[in-house]
């Protein structure tokens, strides 16, 4: 899907830079080199020197010269071999060089020195990085990390208008597997169930996406626990499965927790759901522009230590989503920040009891004017099948 130039957000960033006093910024972080390109390569090789003034220059693959074509924002576009019989030395090192001859004439150069994480290529399951050669090769380069996230945490409407295609989209895979979910299924086979939908009906979903693919975590009744990987515990009757998921569509993301339950909810987790529901609804209640990030945090933790879960979740309650599943603002106690109008925020206060089982409200809200708007079609709470 080609998009035109979103004119908007390369201002923004070029009105940072030069805030910064920086002549251009050399990237090569997948999701920073699509922000900045529109261009999302296969493999992470590609690069991009992006001028304050001029155009971009990118950096790609011979190989993915038609995408490039297609999508990319600047014609000014280098190519390299995957393989140069003229010039074994790994793709990455031929990137550097054309990387370093097209910014030789800036004097002041921001890098990525400080990324937390990165998103994927188009591959996705094996991010490329790079060695300390490509930081050496700009010895005095200031780090634009955190420029490239005060720029990103701000959305445009048309990257607002690709968040909600990853969202209506997470929306009807979750319509589809509540349809087929059934007892005793795998959590992997209900994993797969979503998976396939969001790959294989969302290529191409609505005319606008040109890649659809998903990554989700799922667990059921005791099997939920965080920060493990999907099982082949059984679906269970009368207790949430939950479906920790991700939408990824042409490089832009939505983040979710959706729960299914077969049968009558249990008493437990219907006190439960109350609880953390009460939680939910003033942790969105709270995203009003200027409202403070650390207070969220303290909010959403006091809430659900008052419900007697003190010292719980063990991750984030809010973070921004875009051209990343997970990316600043994060709202913590330890931090500062507040809450602005044009942000995209997943909300996630979660609940996990000792043994297994447990619940998470999770969806992504646009911050307004008049407040949060909930992007997902899908309900929160424990959806029943």
């Amino acid at each position: 899907m080609s998009w035109p130039r979103d004119d908007a957000k390369l201002e923004r960033v070029r009105a940072l830079m030069a805030e910064e006093e920086l002549d251009a910024l050399v990237v090569r972080a997948p999701d920073n080199v699509l922000y900045l390109t529109n261009f999302w390569g296969m493999k992470g090789y590609d690069a991009v020197v992006f001028p304050r003034e001029g155009e971009a220059i990118l950096i790609a693959l011979e190989a993915s010269s038609d995408d490039a074509e297609r999508s990319a924002w600047t014609k000014d576009v280098r190519f390299l071999k995957g393989y140069d019989e003229r010039d074994p030395r790994p793709p990455t090192a031929r990137t550097l060089e054309l990387a370093t001859d097209a910014a030789r004439d800036y004097d002041r150069v921001g890098l990525e020195l400080s990324l937390g994480t990165q998103a994927s290529d188009r591959m996705v399951g094996e991010p490329t990085t790079y060695t300390r050669d490509w930081f050496d090769a700009f010895p005095t380069a200031s780090d634009a990390a955190p420029l490239l996230a005060r720029a990103r945490a701000l959305k445009t409407a048309q990257e607002i208008q690709r968040i909600r295609l990853a969202n209506d989209l997470c929306a009807e895979a979750m319509d589809y597997v509540r349809a087929h979910l059934r007892a005793g299924m795998k959590a992997s086979e209900a994993a797969a169930l979503w998976q396939g939908f969001v790959h294989g009906f969302g290529t191409g979903y609505r005319g606008q996406v040109e890649l659809a693919l998903g990554f989700s975590l799922v667990w059921s009744g005791p099997g939920i626990r965080t920060f493990t990987a999907t099982a082949d515990r059984p679906v269970v009757e009368n207790e949430p499965t939950l479906f920790e998921i991700w939408v990824c569509v042409d490089g832009y993301w939505c983040d979710h927790t959706k729960n299914l339950v077969l049968g009558e909810l249990s008493a437990r987790y219907v006190e439960l759901e109350h609880q953390l529901t009460e939680v939910y609804d003033a942790a969105v209640a709270h995203c009003r522009p200027g409202a403070s990030l650390p207070d969220l945090d303290r909010l959403v933790r006091e809430g659900i230590a008052a419900a007697g879960y003190a010292g719980q979740p063990s991750h984030p309650v809010c973070h921004g989503v875009g051209a990343r599943a997970h990316e600043p603002p994060y709202a913590h106690q330890a931090g500062t920040g507040t809450v602005e109008e044009n942000m995209v925020l997943a909300i996630e206060p979660g609940i996990y009891w000792d043994g297994g089982g447990g619940l998470r409200l999770e969806d992504n809200f646009l911050i307004t004017s008049e407040g949060a708007e909930k992007l997902s079609g899908f309900p929160d709470g424990i959806v029943r099948v």
